[in-house]
């Protein structure tokens, strides 16, 4: 079982089955889940030009996060909702690591394997590939 498990969340598909495996997988009274979205900030660009902006961005993936959690908060597991920014597959590292994360599981799509190049560049793969901990990369 393992005590810190990271969950990251872009909201595009269902993310409910990463998180139910998490909880499954998490140490029995003592294990943590973080579910983590990252904000994209925009490249040659500053926080504060588009400060507005990312804070309704922000407020707004909270309440999805909080939406996410709510059904397993009623059954007593301990979810940490966390948003940064960043680039992705960077933050989704930084974060794992300064957290001392047992598992990163992260949805993946399936790769087409008459355009098999396509799937190399994916948040996910770059995270399975780099990550200091284990991956489960879940379709």
């Amino acid at each position: 079982m393992f005590k810190n498990i990271l969950v990251p969340t872009d909201f595009a598909d269902d993310d409910s089955h990463a998180l139910e495996i998490a909880v499954k997988l998490r140490s029995p009274g003592k294990g943590k889940i973080h579910l983590l979205h990252v904000i994209e900030v925009i490249a040659n660009t500053t926080f504060e030009e588009f400060k507005d902006f990312y804070e309704k961005l922000e407020e707004r993936s909270f309440k999805d996060l909080d939406k996410m959690t709510a059904l397993f908060h009623e059954r007593g597991v301990d979810i940490a909702p966390t948003v940064i920014y960043g680039e992705r597959a960077h933050e989704i590292l930084r974060y794992a690591h300064e957290n001392e994360i047992d598992l990163i599981i992260m949805k993946s799509h399936r790769i087409d394997v008459e355009d098999r190049a396509q799937g190399w560049g994916t948040i996910s793969y770059k995270v399975g590939i780099l990550a200091r901990c284990p991956v489960m990369l879940v379709k």
